[in-house]
């Protein structure tokens, strides 16, 4: 009888992190796809952009949102409501680019390129190796803290070296965040799923928006 217990634990863990993980990675392409699509509304629509503070506003309101019902229902809701916002602000971001480049839209799909070569790498890699990244919970908080108000000076006192290396920082720092979160679904650190797609989709999100910047910065023609 033992036996049998000590043997379906087991089974019982690994069905449950692939559980975990077929709800994270499906919910996370939906979210995707309707980013994707919100973003491209935007660009058609020629909407402006949406200015830091009602993007801060936005974004930390529905973040709080999805947290606070992230083991309801509501929960899938709000991680379309801020999925969706944040491809509504990604839109007039590309709609930029395109107007500022010649070579717009190569930088954009070279970024979405690099941006899917870096996501599939790193998690095939914690997938695979199934090595525990939990030691860089502490790193990334600081890391991510620091990276974010250096953005911000770097935008209120326009120096473009600094925002270039926070662009490289967050490349970094994003990379980071996808082994830790893969690893904290593989390893029971993680157990819901709405959160956990919510930090892969911000992963992406930054790590896109990062590779952008730093193409245009070294590959752009005006």
């Amino acid at each position: 009888m033992r036996l049998q217990t000590a043997t379906t634990r087991p089974q019982a863990s690994i069905l449950s992190t692939n559980k975990m993980l077929r709800n994270t990675y499906l919910l996370l392409s939906m979210t995707l796809l309707f980013s994707a699509a919100t973003a491209a509304l935007a660009m058609v629509f020629n909407f402006p952009p949406l200015g830091m503070i009602m993007t801060m506003v936005g974004y930390f309101g529905l973040l709080f949102l999805t947290s606070k019902f992230s083991n309801s229902s509501l929960g899938l809701v709000f991680v379309f409501a801020l999925t969706g916002f944040m491809g509504l602000t990604l839109g007039p971001i590309l709609n930029m680019y395109l107007n500022a480049f010649s070579n717009g839209n190569e930088l954009i799909i070279t970024a979405l390129g690099g941006t899917g070569v870096i996501f599939l790498g790193l998690s095939g890699y914690a997938l695979t190796t199934r090595k525990d990244f939990s030691f860089l919970g502490g790193f990334l908080m600081v890391g991510i803290l620091v990276a974010f108000l250096a953005g911000i000076g770097a935008m209120f006192f326009a120096i473009p070296a600094l925002s270039l290396a926070v662009s490289a920082m967050f490349i970094l720092l994003m990379s980071a965040l996808i082994l830790y979160q893969t690893s904290a679904i593989i390893h029971g650190g993680e157990t819901n799923y709405i959160m956990a797609t919510v930090s892969l989709y911000i992963s992406i999100y930054n790590l896109f928006l990062s590779l952008l910047q730093l193409l245009a910065a070294f590959s752009g023609d005006d």
